[in-house]
Formats: structure tokens, C-alpha cells, sequence
């Protein structure tokens, strides 16, 4: 920019000073423009001899817009900002203004109502809640991960053992000496790259840490969506913690909200004095689970809103993948709500035709721009090809979380071990659907809140049954196909549910038995890790295939995994009742030893020793429909690993 500032207390651009092209503003008014992170918002630097910040922002509606902080006493008259023709968008640049001034846009309707205060839709830093006003900031950053961005296409693709731990920044860990406070971004750096890598997860996804004015909506609640939480530092702080990852070996997914936003009155909601970013009837705009506002996917800038947010993140933070809350909620007009409370599409359909266009252009973007991340979908229906190619009619995402597993596997395992054999189709039906998408299988945060306990709380019987059954769940998670997710706390065994408000109980791991199932699950994602059978065809149907699915009378399921290569097999067993179950004959593929990989009843895991010396042999005899069989131990709630020793 060039040109020369009439008076140091307004905001002045000449005609030819600008930071927005005429092409800008054309793709943002199209719905086009998806790195607009770039261009609106506050961008510090220089009009001619002058240091400054430019600011733009979109209120189509607005009769006056300001720039107003403590540079100019909060006062709305003074740095007023000039309209760009018909775009909708306002700019201008104060003199002076730099990195970590506070400011804030003052809007006047066009309808003479009251003006407005509203934080910077685009700002890349903001006021520590309860505060509300933006940061000017800059996000310069001296990455090292240079080694993993080269070589993280291959770490996230669909042959990939990819194994996430999921976690809560706030409290995950937390500082009792210090007013029970939550670690910072760059405490937890590097004491969370060391304690995922000893797990042996291979990436971790962060709970919402966009800016959010309450800690209790744990993120879900967004209203910067351009920001990270200041709770525990910088952008730059957060950035270290991503670049400390990367250097770890590994990967860090967000989680991201664009199904709905709160209407705080500082924020989003009726941003220029009409329902900007919203639909105006609450029929379409009002979310009833959340009390919450619904984006009008319809409207061009909103997407092109969305779309740089969702860029940005992959962009300036190196973040290697999105997980999309709630996209059931995006995908249905009808969603929570009773006859008379939606409206239609044009249609006459409950399907949301501009949610599902916005979400098939928010992956094409995605992977156009990144071909080397994934999209992650929480999609809890039956909404057809959500992992698969817009270009075949599918949705787009690179995975799907798979609900229907989690739900059934979960009312399994809670019954009494008695029971299950009348139950057995919970645990098959899986099979059915397993490659109709490429799933990842979520033991998430969801299923430790709200009354419904921990994950061993819900396990039935006294407690070596229950940290048995716990076992026993994260060894049939880690041998079905489909990528792998487990909140925080799950590798603890902890006995109540996640508190927001505390840190994890990490003492437990002074308990032998708790320690066990740690090392358990640390063991069973380098196994994951480490054999091929267990995570290449993950998404493919070859990748999977029963040696018996109709045991229920002893509640046991077998079944083979499969590499890409023929000598790549393992053999699966679980046994799903407390009962040690002797000379159990199971049909295999080939002759010879088969090396016991892993027996969740080891001593070392805190089960009782059953099981089979290291191994069993196979012998010529066709069971099962195959040319040769094993003899072996299946000890009490617990899985086999098996595989050809000679492979």
C-alpha cells in the first residue's frame, strides 16, 4: 500500500490504497475465497511511511463502521472505516496500532438501532474470557517439523496404522500447586509428546480450542473461529505445541465446529444488526439440543467464512487433519425437532441441500489444498457414502467415525457375561456394514460424560472382571478394521467420568491393575502398529474375514485380518464370558506354529496367566471350512493374537 494519512486519529485509505482486490472480493462474495484469513480481519504493518494495522470486516447491513480500542478511548467516531462498493465489506488503516492492541468493531445498523460492539470474526487472537475483545496479532513462526510435513501423506493414509488419542487441553493434566490451573500450550508440549509416544499412539486430536467464552462447552461452543483459546498461551504457543508433536513423529488433529455457534451478543449473532452468519427463523437457525445458532450454509460469504477457517488451520498451525463435530446435525433440516418445528427444502425433503453442498466443497477444498491430511466425520445415521469421493456422490471426508460399533459394543459389554450369548448379534452386525465406509472406531470423550460413567464403570462384575472386560474392549477395538480413537483417561482405567474442571487421575498408575491396562494399551497400538494384517486393509473389505461369527452359545468371536501381502494374517479370538474355555479348536489358513502375539490375560496386564505357552501348532485338520486347525486355551474376558510363525 501506498499514500499518506490525513490525520493520525482516523482511518483513512485513499482511493488507490487498498489490501483487498477487486478479485477478493469478487470469490468472497461468490463463496469462493478460502484463505481470507489473508485479507480480512487486522494485518499490522505499513501505508507508506507510516506503521499500522489495516482492518476489514464484512457487515453488509451497517449504516457506520469503527475501529475502536484504547488507542482511540473506545470511541466510535473517531477511526471510522469506508465501505468496498457493494461487497459488504469495510476497511481502513490506524496508524500506530500493533501486535497486541485490543480492539473491537463498532457497528451501526442501517435501522437506527443501537449501535453494536463486536469482536473481529477474524482475529487471531483474542481478550482471556470473560473479556471479549480482539488481539491484533501477527503469526509469524519458526516451524522444525519440516522432516513430518514431508512424510505425513503417508502417516495419514488409509494403509496407515492410525491410532488417535483424543484429549481435553484444560484438563489433561492440571497444576495443584498452582490453584489447580491447566498446563499451557507449551507445558504440555512436550510432556504430552513424550506420553503419547510411550503409548505408542501415532496422533493426537485436541478437543475444540478455537476461543470459547465458557470453559464447560469444552470448545463446542465457538466464537473465534480464527483464534485459539488464550486460556493456555499464545498462537505461538500453540504452534510450538503442534511443531513439538511433528518432531515427536506425531500428527494433531482439531476438532472443529462448523454446525452451529452460541449467540453471545459480542460475537457472530446478528452481527451487523441482521442475522448475518444465521438464519433468521429459528426453524433453520436455532439449534434445540444446543440453544445454539445454525450457520445459513446458503449464503456465499458465510461459506466463504467456513472454508478459510477450516484452511487455516491446515495452513498457518501444520495441523494434519479436521475431525467435524455434529455433521448428522448439518445434514438434516429435521434434526432434534418435532412436526412444525423445520422447514422443508425446496424439495419437500428433510435433507439440508446447502449443509451437504457446503460440507462436499469443504473436502474438495481440503484435499485440493492438502492432499496429504484427513477430514474426519462424526456422522451418527446412516447418510450414505460419507467417506467417499464428491466426484461418486459421496460426501468427501477421508474418514467416518463409526457410532453404530461404539453403541453396540458398549450395550454388549455392559451386560452380565451370562446374558451375551442371547445378545451375540451386537458384536457381528459390525460385519455387515464394516466397508460400506473407511471407519475409525471412537471410544471418545461422548461416552464418559453425562451420567454415563467411565468406560470401566460400565463394565459388569467385581473389579478384575471389569478391568478384564476393559481389556478385552480395546483388544477387539485395536483387531477390527477401521482407524482407532480413545479419549484420555480410557488408558488409565479411571473409575468415574471426566471432570473439565480437574485433571486426569493420573495416581492410578500406582495401582498395579491400573498400570496394566496402560500398558495393555500401549502394547496393543504398537502391535497395530507393527503388523501389517491389523491395519493395512483397514478400509477394504479383503482386510477382514470370520473364522466363526456364530459361537454365541459361548459368547466367543473369531476372525482373520488381512495385509495387503498373503503372508500377512493374524488370527483374532475373544472370549466374552469369565469361563476358561480348554481345547478350543479354531480353523486357520495354514499349517505350522502359530506365535501367540498377544493374550490380554497376561500377568503383566493384570489377568490371571491363562493361555498357550507362546503359541499352538496347527494341525491337518479342516475345521471351520479350512484345511487346518489350532487347539488352544481361550482364557476368561480376554483375546488372542495370533499369527504363522513363520511369516
Amino acid at each position: 500500500m501506498s499514500g499518506r494519512v490525513a490525520a493520525k486519529d482516523r482511518a483513512v485509505l485513499d482511493p488507490g490504497d487498498t489490501f483487498l482486490g477487486e478479485d477478493d472480493l469478487y470469490l468472497f462474495n461468490e463463496g469462493s475465497h478460502i484463505r481470507l484469513y489473508e485479507r480480512l480481519g487486522a494485518h499490522s504493518g505499513a501505508l507508506g511511511d507510516l506503521e499500522g494495522t489495516y482492518f476489514a470486516v464484512w457487515a453488509p447491513s451497517a449504516e457506520r463502521v469503527s475501529v475502536v480500542g484504547k488507542f482511540n478511548k473506545w470511541h466510535g467516531g473517531r477511526h471510522r472505516l469506508r465501505p468496498r462498493g457493494a461487497s459488504g465489506i469495510w476497511e481502513g488503516f490506524v496508524p500506530d496500532v500493533g501486535p497486541g492492541t485490543l480492539y473491537k468493531f463498532r457497528i451501526v445498523p442501517q435501522d437506527g438501532a443501537r449501535a453494536l460492539e463486536k469482536a473481529d470474526p477474524y482475529a487471531f487472537a483474542c481478550e482471556l474470557p470473560p473479556k471479549t475483545a480482539s488481539l491484533v496479532w501477527d503469526l509469524d513462526y519458526e516451524w522444525g517439523d519440516g522432516a513430518w510435513m514431508a512424510s505425513r501423506g503417508e502417516r495419514n493414509a488409509l494403509d496407515a496404522p492410525v491410532s488417535v488419542y483424543e484429549l481435553h487441553v484444560g484438563s489433561w493434566r492440571r497444576v495443584a500447586g498452582e490453584g489447580n490451573r491447566s498446563l499451557s500450550y507449551r507445558e504440555l508440549a512436550l510432556e504430552l509428546a513424550e506420553y503419547v509416544r510411550g503409548l505408542g499412539f501415532t496422533h493426537v486430536e485436541l478437543l475444540p480450542v478455537m476461543e470459547h467464552p465458557f470453559f464447560g462447552s469444552w470448545g463446542y461452543q465457538t466464537t473465534s473461529y480464527f483464534a485459539p483459546s488464550g486460556r493456555y498461551g499464545t498462537p505461538q504457543d500453540l504452534m510450538f505445541l503442534v511443531d513439538t508433536l511433528h518432531q515427536a513423529g506425531i500428527g494433531v488433529v482439531l476438532d472443529w465446529v462448523p454446525s452451529h455457534f452460541p449467540a453471545d451478543e459480542y460475537a457472530l449473532a446478528s452481527f451487523d444488526g441482521t442475522h448475518l452468519y444465521e438464519h433468521g427463523d429459528p426453524r433453520e437457525g436455532r439449534h434445540p439440543d444446543w440453544d445454539s445458532l445454525i450457520f445459513n450454509y446458503g449464503r456465499h460469504e458465510v461459506r466463504s467464512f467456513l472454508l478459510s477457517s477450516a484452511l487455516f488451520w491446515l495452513d498457518r498451525y501444520h495441523v494434519d487433519g479436521l475431525r467435524v463435530d455434529a455433521v448428522a446435525s448439518m445434514l438434516y433440516r429435521d434434526y432434534s425437532r418435532v412436526e412444525g418445528e423445520w422447514i422443508p427444502n425446496e424439495y419437500g425433503g428433510r435433507e439440508n441441500l446447502e449443509a451437504i453442498d457446503f460440507l462436499r466443497r469443504l473436502n474438495q477444498e481440503v484435499y485440493g489444498a492438502f492432499p496429504d491430511v484427513q477430514t474426519y466425520a462424526e456422522e451418527s445415521t446412516a447418510w450414505p457414502m460419507v467417506s467417499r469421493p464428491t466426484y461418486l456422490g459421496g460426501l468427501g471426508f477421508g474418514l467416518k467415525w463409526d457410532m453404530g460399533w461404539m453403541h453396540d459394543t458398549l450395550e454388549y459389554l455392559r451386560r452380565d457375561p451370562i446374558h451375551r450369548r442371547f445378545h451375540h448379534n451386537e458384536l457381528t452386525f459390525r460385519a455387515i456394514y464394516a466397508s460400506n465406509e473407511n471407519f475409525l472406531l471412537p471410544l471418545s470423550h461422548d461416552e464418559v460424560v453425562h451420567g454415563k460413567g467411565s468406560l470401566l464403570g460400565r463394565m459388569p462384575g467385581d473389579r478384575w472382571q471389569q478391568l478384564a472386560n476393559l481389556r478385552l474392549l480395546f483388544a477387539y477395538q485395536f483387531a477390527q478394521p477401521g482407524k482407532k480413537l480413545v479419549f484420555m483417561g480410557g488408558e488409565l482405567a479411571q473409575p468415574g467420568e471426566w471432570s473439565h474442571d480437574g485433571s486426569l487421575d493420573w495416581h492410578l498408575l500406582d495401582d498395579e491393575a491400573h498400570a496394566g491396562v496402560h500398558r495393555l494399551l500401549a502394547d496393543l497400538a504398537r502391535l497395530y502398529a507393527d503388523e501389517p494384517a491389523l491395519h493395512e486393509l483397514d478400509c477394504d473389505p479383503g482386510g477382514f474375514e470370520w473364522i466363526d461369527a456364530n459361537d454365541a452359545a459361548t459368547s466367543v468371536v473369531s476372525f482373520l485380518r488381512r495385509g495387503s501381502s498373503p503372508v500377512d494374517v493374524v488370527a483374532v479370538v475373544c472370549n466374552f464370558t469369565p469361563i476358561v474355555r480348554r481345547n478350543y479348536r479354531l480353523g486357520v489358513p495354514e499349517g505350522g506354529v502359530w506365535a501367540e502375539l498377544m493374550n490380554t490375560d497376561a500377568t503383566s496386564y493384570g489377568g490371571s496367566g491363562q493361555g498357550n505357552l507362546g503359541g499352538a501348532e496347527a494341525v491337518p485338520v479342516t475345521f471351520h471350512g479350512r484345511p487346518w486347525s489350532l487347539v488352544v486355551t481361550l482364557p476368561p474376558l480376554a483375546a488372542l493374537f495370533l499369527r504363522p510363525a513363520s511369516s
